[in-house]
């Protein structure tokens, strides 16, 4: 469909940003002559010159736009710049619905959550149990009745392999991130096991947590980058690394889409939905002793701490990882 306009709301969160990569992908595909522009949250927007090229990238800012009022505001400034044949909203929120009915898009896809389906014209069940990334595709495949399978994620970058791996402990929820002295043990014996430089990484506000980390080890030569690089230096830093070993958060996502072998520890999320998605580039670590696995609260309610990370057998992580290094030299 020549000339055929459509828009889309990405995702507000690093990771499930990523993950609708894979959406962006399948929508070139099933319409391969259509202009596509994109909405994504000021922040997370330096990502997009990693992703296919889009016509319009409108950031959206919440500071700028507050609330609903907000929302609908900036919608109506989208309809001034281009009008479009086709809104899909990847996000379940219904102030993302609204900025697309505010545009004035022709037709509106999107799941019924949040009390929103009067401001789609194509409202879907969301499916239960699916990938995160197929959630974002099925989608597509509602409203098209296309049946082509999503089999990778790939972000573009021109980034070369260099001999350094990385190491990050984080994540938005405290149920899916290693203890102060659980992410020391790992680095201790992870500096034993390997002989590649190792980075450690972190948002500013992770950087109190990482200093902490490292002034738990004996001694160490680990670079510390935690709150030091902008979205585009850790797209360098993650695309170049050997390998990344990290908690199930947005740099693990990034990571396995840049193309580079990712070993996840999981605690709280649910690697059968939120795992990287490319298969082939990951190694998932889960303790799966505890009745309470995976309980998906960002919180852990049960033991204070997560045991289901504090549990993990330090020597395997490490070993999964000097395995992983051998096999890629090879």
């Amino acid at each position: 469909m020549k000339g055929f306009k459509i828009l889309v709301r990405l995702p507000n969160w690093l990771g499930d940003l990523v993950m609708a990569a894979g959406f962006l992908q399948q929508l070139q595909i099933h319409f391969p002559d259509a202009q596509i522009s994109v909405i994504v949250k000021k922040g997370i927007h330096e990502l997009l010159p990693f992703f296919a090229p889009a016509k319009h990238q409108f950031v959206f800012d919440k500071t700028a736009y507050k609330g609903l009022k907000g929302a609908w505001r900036f919608g109506k400034e989208i309809k001034k710049a281009e009008t479009f044949d086709l809104f899909f909203c990847l996000p379940d929120s219904f102030s993302a619905a609204l900025i697309g009915w505010a545009s004035g898009a022709k037709k509106r896809i999107g799941y019924k959550k949040e009390m929103r389906r009067f401001l789609l014209t194509h409202a879907f069940e969301k499916p239960e149990g699916l990938h995160r990334a197929l959630v974002y595709t099925h989608l597509l495949q509602k409203y098209t009745g296309a049946t082509q399978p999503l089999s990778s994620i790939k972000l573009q970058h021109p980034y070369h392999k260099e001999t350094y791996i990385v190491a990050n402990f984080n994540s938005e929820a405290s149920s899916r991130r290693l203890t102060v002295e659980k992410a020391a043990e790992v680095l201790a014996q992870l500096q034993q096991a390997v002989p590649e430089k190792i980075v450690v990484i972190g948002a500013p506000k992770e950087q109190v947590f990482i200093d902490e980390v490292l002034k738990n080890l004996p001694r160490h030569t680990i670079e510390n980058k935690a709150g030091k690089t902008s979205l585009p230096e850790l797209v360098h830093l993650l695309a170049a690394a050997k390998l990344l070993l990290t908690t199930d958060s947005g740099p693990a996502h990034l990571a396995n889409a840049l193309g580079t072998y990712t070993v996840v520890l999981f605690g709280a999320g649910n690697e059968q939905e939120t795992a990287p998605f490319n298969a082939a580039l990951r190694t998932v670590i889960r303790l799966g002793q505890l009745s309470c696995e995976p309980c998906e609260k960002n919180v852990c309610v049960r033991y204070g701490t997560p045991q289901c990370l504090e549990r993990l057998d330090t020597a395997l992580i490490v070993t999964e990882v000097a395995a992983r290094l051998k096999s890629l030299i090879q």
